[in-house]
């Protein structure tokens, strides 16, 4: 099972690792028209909750620290959700080449007249006219701010006016035009920069997820360990229960001997019914942290998991020498590798390229257009001198290809267009609101590293705490067991009541309880450094790729 951790990991970071680097559509580049024709991958589907009984052994819900970890990666309902926002940066980052998609256009009309006429001029009795035209165009904006404009346009016409003496005509034309600004919206970065905001977006996302990760596995830690704590204080008091069992069957033996007085019995009866309420709190105080770890796997989304027994295999004794933490170095650690900070850095860039385009938004308008445009004509040619007209030749659209191919009849020039607002306040107040969001991210930058050198500082102060406590409960618990078997001999020896046993009793039992909470206290601790610096997700070897540009 221990095996399964790579296969979580992937399932974590697959939503960030199949991030497909974004390319401009640039024409001609592999893939260019698969790529007009993407369609959006949708999210991953559910994850089949059934896969958790890979972990059942024995009837029971067998798990250590790590395939908790990895039940709760492929499970867990908030770390899904958090994930989608990951999907969704993704999508806003497709978006964001909107700008640069190329566009194709074309359109067909066709239209017949007849009219009457009022005039010997105009070739016939009832003007009879027939209309088709087509036109296609390709437009694009390329990085550089330059709008790309090509364009084809064709009519034919045919009248039965004896007036034209090219009947059907057919005109043609092809046009090139290409703008590009000079001042406003004139450099690569600008016109990237929507692009380059979601890439930063994306990354602080990305910074975010991994965030929510570490808190999620912490909380797991957490609920872990206080499972344990909640089993082994429920051992500890039905060993306490055990122990005042013992003592009161050995006074009824002593009371039906005659050896003790009937009042005697009352103090290690009422010992075994006290205990007896401890071992019963302790039960249903498991069952309900049981239930609390199995809300945050996502255990309870199989009803045939749901029921089964926990065993977890952890324990909370401390292998090894115990950990210590230097709180300077402790500190550097975490602001090099604490998500939030890295989500606010990227949340900094992005602010910064806004400016930039704000400050360039201020500028004036100044563009100019090149055109060129190459015009052909063909059709049937009639002599007009002739009664009724005659058929010279005969043409059509070739003639006009042939001479729009040839340019021989162009059309070229430029034009140059100003446009320069007085005041610009949409402008203005863009940066203003720029700035101040810029200072802003740059205060909960610096608020943010205040919180995390407190929550660097708590946790190093609370494992100094855990270690501490940790040897002296064990001495106390040492020296309790020894008071204990010292008042049990001077009971057996009659220099003692049973009192000073059961006392003695009692006493090992919370120094027991000591030891356990010592203990849990020091694994807590060690993962409160873990996530207090940013290394929680690295201690347990689980990686979440980054968002590469």
């Amino acid at each position: 099972m221990r095996s399964k951790l790579f296969a979580a990991c992937l399932i974590v970071i697959a939503p960030i690792g199949s991030t497909a680097p974004v390319l401009a559509q640039t024409f001609p580049v592999p893939g260019y028209f698969r790529e007009m024709v993407y369609s959006p991958r949708p999210p991953a589907p559910l994850p089949d909750p059934r896969t958790i009984r890979d972990y059942v052994a024995d009837g029971k819900l067998r798990m250590s620290l790590r395939d908790a970890m990895l039940i709760l990666l492929a499970h867990s309902t908030e770390i899904h959700i958090d994930r989608l926002a990951i999907n969704s940066a993704e999508f806003n980052l497709e978006g964001a080449f909107a700008n640069f998609d190329p566009m194709m256009f074309s359109t067909f009309n066709a239209e017949r007249a007849i009219a009457p006429t009022d005039s010997q001029l105009q070739g016939a009795p009832t003007l009879s006219t027939l209309a088709q035209t087509a036109s296609f165009n390709y437009y694009q904006t390329v990085s550089t701010g330059t709008n790309i404009n090509v364009g084809f346009s064709a009519s034919k016409e045919s009248t039965n006016s004896v007036y034209n003496f090219l009947n059907p005509y057919i005109t043609g034309s092809l046009n090139f035009s290409v703008t590009q600004p000079l001042l406003k919206g004139n450099t690569r970065f600008i016109n990237r920069a929507p692009i380059l905001i979601a890439q930063r977006n994306l990354k602080q996302t990305a910074a975010q997820f991994e965030a929510n990760v570490n808190d999620s596995i912490y909380g797991l830690v957490q609920a872990y360990w206080n499972v344990v704590q909640a089993r082994e204080s429920l051992r500890i008091n039905q060993k306490s229960q055990d122990l005042a069992q013992a003592s009161y069957d050995r006074d009824k033996h002593a009371l039906d001997l005659g050896a003790l007085a009937p009042l005697d019995i009352y103090q290690s009866e009422a010992q075994v019914a006290n205990r007896k309420v401890a071992v019963i709190q302790s039960e249903y105080f498991l069952k309900s942290q049981e239930d609390q770890f199995r809300r945050i796997i996502g255990a309870d989304q199989d009803p045939d998991v749901r029921t089964l027994e926990l065993e977890l295999v952890e324990s909370p004794e401390p292998s090894g020498a115990l950990e210590q933490v230097d709180s300077k170095d402790a500190v550097a650690t975490a602001f090099e590798h604490r998500p939030e900070l890295e989500a606010l850095r990227q949340q900094i860039e992005a602010n910064k390229i806004a400016v930039r385009v704000d400050h360039n938004s201020l500028l004036p308008n100044l563009s100019v257009q090149a055109i060129y445009q190459s015009y052909g004509l063909g059709g049937n040619q009639y002599n007009l001198n002739a009664t009724p007209p005659a058929l010279v030749s005969t043409g059509g659209l070739g003639d006009a290809f042939s001479q729009i191919g040839g340019f021989d009849y162009p059309t070229y020039g430029f034009t140059l267009t100003l446009n320069l607002p007085i005041k610009n306040h949409a402008a203005e107040a863009n940066l203003g609101n720029d700035l101040v969001q810029r200072r802003r991210v740059q205060y909960q930058e610096r608020l943010e590293e205040e919180n995390i050198t407190l929550d660097v500082a708590t946790a190093v102060h609370q494992l100094e705490l855990a270690r501490t406590s940790l040897d002296a409960s064990r001495k106390a618990y040492e020296l309790s067991r020894q008071s204990l078997d010292a008042e049990e001999r001077k009971y057996q020896l009659g220099a003692e009541t049973i009192f000073f046993v059961l006392q003695a009793q009692t006493v090992l039992a919370s120094a027991e309880a000591n030891v356990l909470q010592a203990e849990i206290n020091y694994q807590l601790a060690c993962a409160a450094v873990d996530h207090a610096t940013g290394m929680l997700l690295d201690h347990y070897k689980i990686e979440v790729q980054k968002i590469k540009s």
